[in-house]
């Protein structure tokens, strides 16, 4: 019979599984205590934050003239902010939509710049430029292969047009182009033909009329093959262009396009006319080599010395836009921080008013802390209430601004605009004051002795 091996000393009798401070027989399994004590406290926050919103709401009832001024600070601060960058938002996307005037992938070259916002002192350089003249454009448009297509053009005259059927306003653009304008300047043809080489090589009386000008001159029928006066000369109409409508209140289709060696001739400028040239590339990856090969042309062609600046602007849809942008930018930051002064206004308003409601409610506050709330409630009850009343005056003061804003949408008939990231920035910016103005109130109601509170009449 073999004897019972002797219990070693150093080994402990207690099974794991039963090990009282370890894992104690009957003891949920390791998360499940945590994960049920962090819900409780979860529940019991979310608790105290609820009662505390809908003591702050019975707050502002019960003292509605009191709030409603409160909140107009807010109301003025918000609304100044909104309506000024949804009017700017309306205008800047329409006015982005007129820049964008120019086809895909195309660029303009001028002597002027394409957007100018300095003063007189700075335009003088642009004067001093050489014009750039049809045959400058002439060699570019030879020597640039990687353009799908190059255009010249130039504005010519404004003034009436008539028809054997009627006349127009005296506001009539007359443009003279080549045949490489159509592309570039997206104008699509939607009866006729536009003007060929052949039209710009024998100077021709004809042109090309903009979707409502062929509407006023010739409302009964198609303008083709009929006669245009435009300025005491009499054009043959090859065709009408798609109407693109009105940009701004002002109408977009009211010009007529004729050969731009037709209007040289007419009205003269060969040497001292400068014109524009637009050059379409290939694709958006030829974009870039096409306007260096492009700049490195007329560099040449007008000898300009190396390393010395352009003596002509290049800009395409996008160069407008940034600039326009970037003038835009600090005129909605200086808004932003003149309204600013009326938040902060509307803050300290917000602080006085509070510290008057934790003076006349401090006997009710004694009775919450004598029942048991803790201070973290009374602090969450007063800046609760701060931030309701803000985002209350928020609330009022997006929804006016937006509907003022788009006023000036209506008035220029553009479609309106809704500035979500200008409404939730101003929203925010109520939260924040709230917060800020209503901390100091809060802290001190709910740093207020309960016995001192009880006994305060």
């Amino acid at each position: 019979m073999n004897p019972m091996p002797a219990p070693d000393p150093n080994r402990s009798e207690t099974p794991p599984s039963a090990d009282p401070i370890r894992n104690p027989i009957g003891a949920p399994a390791s998360g499940t205590a945590p994960t049920t004590a962090w819900r409780t406290r979860t529940a019991i926050l979310w608790g105290e934050i609820v009662e505390s919103l809908v003591m702050a709401l019975d707050a502002i009832r019960a003292h509605k003239l009191r709030s409603s001024l409160t909140l107009l600070g807010v109301l003025v601060g918000v609304f100044s902010i909104v309506v000024v960058m949804t009017a700017m938002r309306v205008l800047q996307s329409n006015i982005e939509t007129e820049l964008s005037r120019l086809g895909a992938n195309t660029f303009q070259v001028q002597k002027w710049p394409g957007v100018y916002f300095g003063g007189p002192d700075g335009f003088e350089k642009y004067w001093r430029r050489r014009n750039i003249t049809f045959e400058q454009s002439r060699r570019v448009q030879e020597r640039a292969f990687l353009a799908r297509s190059v255009g010249i053009e130039t504005d010519f005259w404004g003034g009436q047009a008539i028809s054997r059927y009627g006349k127009t306003p005296p506001n009539v653009r007359l443009i003279g182009a080549t045949e490489g304008s159509f592309p570039a300047r997206n104008w699509m043809v939607a009866d006729g033909r536009a003007l060929s080489p052949l039209d710009v090589e024998n100077a021709r009386y004809v042109c090309v009329l903009g979707g409502s000008l062929a509407k006023t001159l010739f409302p009964f029928g198609s303008a083709l093959g009929e006669s245009v006066k435009l300025d005491g000369i009499n054009y043959l109409v090859i065709a009408v262009l798609e109407t693109k409508g009105e940009m701004l209140g002002s109408n977009q289709d009211n010009f007529a396009v004729i050969p731009i060696t037709t209007g040289l001739n007419r009205y003269g400028g060969w040497n001292w006319r400068s014109l524009s040239i637009l050059v379409q590339a290939t694709d958006q990856l030829a974009y870039d080599d096409t306007a260096e090969q492009v700049r490195g042309i007329l560099r040449a062609i007008r000898k300009v010395p190396p390393g010395e600046e352009d003596d002509f602007e290049l800009f395409s849809n996008e160069t407008l836009i940034g600039t326009f942008k970037a003038v835009t930018l600090s005129i909605r930051v200086g808004v932003a921080v003149v309204s600013s002064i009326a938040l902060l206004a509307a803050g300290v308003g917000i602080m006085n008013i509070m510290l008057v409601s934790v003076t006349e409610r401090t006997r009710e506050i004694g009775v919450r802390r004598a029942i048991g709330a803790k201070k973290r409630n009374i602090l969450t009850q007063f800046i609760l209430e701060a931030i309701v009343l803000c985002e209350f005056g928020g609330l009022i003061g997006v929804a006016l601004g937006v509907v003022t804003g788009n006023i000036v949408a209506y008035l220029l008939k553009v479609p309106p605009v809704l500035p979500i990231d200008w409404v939730i920035l101003g929203l925010l910016i109520c939260s924040l004051v709230g917060i800020v103005f209503g901390t100091y109130p809060a802290i001190k109601a709910a740093n207020l002795d309960p016995i001192d509170s009880l006994r305060y009449e």
